[in-house]
This record gives C-alpha cells, structure tokens and sequence, in this order.
C-alpha cells in the first residue's frame, strides 16, 4: 500500500506544468537588466523590458526555451525601450526558441544586434523570432552591421525597421544561416547592403521589403567568407536556395547581387531608378576545385523603370556562369531613353521580355499598376509565389513586379466590338472608337503615370499628338 503511495506521488509530480512568468527588467524592476534576468527565465517565460536607455552589451548565453513554451524578450513600447550606445545592445549565443521585439537598438559602436552559435558549428542557434524592432543610426563606419547572424537556423524577421546604417556594413547581415524569413521590413540609407547572406546560406526567404538607398548591393546574395567561418564547413557555395519575391527597391547602386550563389529565384520586384545596375553576377570567391560558379539563378516577372545613367543593365564578372541563367517575363523601362530598354547583354538571354512600354505605375511614388498597364497578367507563373507586396493574391498567370493588379474585371478584351485600339506612333497615339460607343473617355500620362490631360472623343479614328515620353489609355 506504502509503494503504491510513492508511485502515485511520483506520477502527479511529473506531470505538473510549469507556470509561465512575467520577469519584469529596467530600473526600479525586479530586474536591471536583460542579462541578469535571462539567468532566471524559464521556457514559457516573458522578460518584460520597462522604458528606459539600456547601454552596454547585454549577453544571454544558453536561454532556451521549448517548441511550446518560448521565451520572450519584449520591451513595453518600441519607442521609449531603447538599447542605446555602447558596443552592442543583445547578443545572444546558442540559444533556442525565443521572441524577440518591441523596442530600439541606436548609436552602437560594433553591432546593432548579434545571434550566434557561439563557434559551435555543428550546434546552431536556432528558432529565434525578432518583430517589431527599429534598428537605428549606428554610431560606426566600417564593417558593423546593424544586426548579426552567424550559424542561425529557423529564424525569422518580421516587420522590422533598419535606418541610416553603418557606411561599410550591412542592415543584417548572415553567415551559415539556414531556413530564414525576413518579411515586411524597411531598410533605408543602408551602408554597403541591406541585407547580406554568405557563408553556406542557404534556403531563405525575403519577401514584402521596402529598400530605399539601400547602399552598394541593395542585397548581396553571397560575398566572399572566411573558408574557416563557413556553415556547413563544407559549403560548396556563398548562398543557395532563396527566394526574393514581392519586394520594391528604389535607387541604391544596384538592388541586387548575385555572388558566388546558386539556385536564387528573383522574381516579382518593383525596381526603380537603380543607380548603375539592375543586378550584378559576380564570384569573389574562387576555387573552382570546390565552389560552383555563380549560376544556375532566376531574374523573372521584375518590373524595371530606369534612367539613361545606368552603367549597364547588368554587370557581369569573371568566373561566373551567366548562360544558365533563366532570364524571363521582365518589363524593362528606360524614362529618358525608351530606346535603351532593352538589356544588351550577349552572356544572357531573355524570353517574354517587354521593352519600351511605360509601365502605368499610379504616381512617381505609388508603384501600383493601372488600369491598362502591360504588365497585368504578363507574368510567368511561379509556383511558390503567393502575395504581393499588399498581401494580395497573385492571379494565374501574375502580373509583373511587386504589386498585382487589383482590378482583373477592367482589362481590355481587344476581340470585343466595344473596345478602344490603340496604336503608338512617332509623334503621339492613333485612337480608334468603334462606331458601338457614342465617345470614349482618352487619359493622357506622363512616364511615372501621373495624369497630364484628358480628352472626349466620337466614334471614328483619332490622332492623338502627344509627347514621346507620354501614354494614353482609354476608358
């Protein structure tokens, strides 16, 4: 009977659930500092972080949490929690299954932010979640990077906001990380690159961004690593595997970089006024006896309005593979030289590619499509592409660039009776109103698709006199 009473004893405590706990962090808390408190957190707990400048680097080592209990590190207000100075703010090393958000890192000295694994190659970090946090203006000018992942696994970054970084660093920057996600970020006045993935990335995801002067390589996907920081060790390439889908970029010298990366699918991007070069294919570094050549990549459904300032369309570097590329279904717009659309790039060649044809963007700083546009429902499909930039469905097949057209009802069927045609000539538009309709509504836009005029035609054939950098479209 006596045993019976021990086993039921044992039993009933094993099974007692821990009781997750608010561990509350800042001056005049239970807590001072984020460090201090992470030695006492418990899976399921939250380190509630009060308003308050925090300096210094605060390191948590070995906190983890589980599959369904993490622990959360969350500030009370994103503005008024500030991790302020000093060389870093958090730098977590092998940790797992954390939350990170609500609050600011400014003015550090080395690193914004830094996750790591500590060295420990064969044991990443991993499950590591950061939303809601405005990385801002680093007090640095060399390679400092506004946040810092090395041997990261399972991660995502979420509605992030990353501001004036570091000349010669990056917004984040990664070396052997492995099945990210980095959505609905602001990168802005960036250094060399916003985002920077090298050293056996692989298998990401970076989708929904908004990039503007986004530094040298808008985002870098590869670099040159150390042989000894790759991960794996092995790593035959710099970046393998991501997809870059629904993003916008304005200006930066160039919005993207492929280097020394195999297997990257861009496609559906808005991408304007790039400065020298709408992508780079590149190998820095070079060992044929391991690394692939940077190729077997995507350029697909992007959505392109440049000026005549470019360099060329594309920059093409030593020891790379540029004819197994797959360049398809882009739209190409040259502003002041609608001549010089077209890519003129021997090593690459393009299927379905449109060239010349003004966009109809909504404004000079509304990128969404309008009525008429030639790039609604021109797209490939892509099967792993699902939202634009909005969040919005993609239609089968979608239109090109980061936004998809909302108004499917309104394209023109050019088989139907009652339908305007439309044909350009050198010196304006040659408008068509089918004896069906009693007049036509003509609007007339200028390249960025803002509204210069409107006219009421009859039924019959019209020349329309218009500027050679002017459209119309018809309703």
């Amino acid at each position: 009977m006596r045993s019976l009473l021990i086993v039921t004893v044992f039993i009933s405590c094993l099974i007692v659930e821990t009781v997750a706990t608010t561990l509350h962090v800042g001056i005049g808390q239970t807590y001072p500092d984020v460090s201090i408190a992470s030695r006492s957190a418990m899976p399921g707990d939250t380190l509630l972080i009060h308003e308050g400048a925090y300096r210094g680097t605060f390191w948590i080592e070995n906190l983890n949490g589980t599959d369904s209990a993490w622990i959360v590190i969350r500030g009370v207000n994103r503005e008024a929690v500030r991790f302020e100075g000093g060389a870093e703010s958090l730098h977590l090393s092998d940790c797992s299954f954390i939350r990170i958000e609500n609050f600011t890192v400014t003015l550090q000295t080395g690193n914004g932010m830094n996750i790591d694994d500590a060295g420990t190659i064969e044991t990443p970090t991993h499950h590591i979640s950061l939303r809601e946090i405005s990385f801002l203006s680093m007090n640095a000018t060399d390679n400092n990077d506004m946040l810092k992942l090395s041997g990261l696994d399972n991660f995502s970054i979420e509605s992030c906001a990353f501001y004036e970084g570091s000349t010669g660093g990056s917004g984040i920057d990664m070396v052997g990380c492995h099945q990210g996600r980095i959505v609905q970020c602001q990168f802005q006045r960036m250094g060399s690159n916003a985002i920077q993935a090298k050293g056996g990335t692989q298998f990401l995801k970076i989708l929904q961004n908004r990039f503007i002067d986004a530094g040298q390589r808008a985002i870098n996907l590869g670099g040159s690593t150390g042989l000894q920081f790759f991960r794996p060790i092995d790593a035959t390439f710099e970046a393998a595997d991501i997809r870059v889908y629904a993003n916008v970029f304005i200006r930066s010298v160039t919005p993207i970089a492929y280097v020394g990366s195999v297997r990257i699918d861009v496609a559906n991007n808005t991408i304007i006024d790039p400065e020298r070069w709408v992508f780079r294919i590149l190998q820095e570094t070079v060992d044929v006896s391991r690394f692939e050549l940077c190729g077997n990549n995507i350029f697909r459904n992007n959505l392109i309005v440049m000026k005549s300032t470019l360099s060329t369309h594309v920059n093409i570097g030593a020891n790379t593979a540029p004819e197994t590329f797959l360049m398809t279904s882009n739209l190409w717009y040259m502003t002041d030289n609608i001549g010089r659309s077209r890519p003129t790039v021997p090593a690459l060649t393009e299927s379905r590619g449109i060239y010349g044809l003004p966009p109809l963007l909504v404004s000079a700083s509304d990128f969404h499509l309008s009525s008429g546009s030639p790039a609604i429902g021109a797209g490939i499909f892509v099967d792993s592409l699902t939202s634009d930039y909005d969040g919005i469905a993609y239609t089968n097949p979608p239109s090109i660039g980061a936004f998809e057209w909302q108004n499917t009802s309104a394209v023109w069927d050019h088989s139907a009776p009652s339908q305007i045609a439309l044909q350009r000539i050198a010196d304006g538009w040659i408008v068509t109103v089918p004896p069906t309709r009693q007049s036509a509504n003509i609007s007339v836009y200028d390249l960025r698709g803002s509204l210069v005029r409107t006219l009421d035609l009859p039924p019959g054939t019209h020349d329309v006199k218009t500027s050679p950098y002017h459209f119309v479209i018809g309703n």
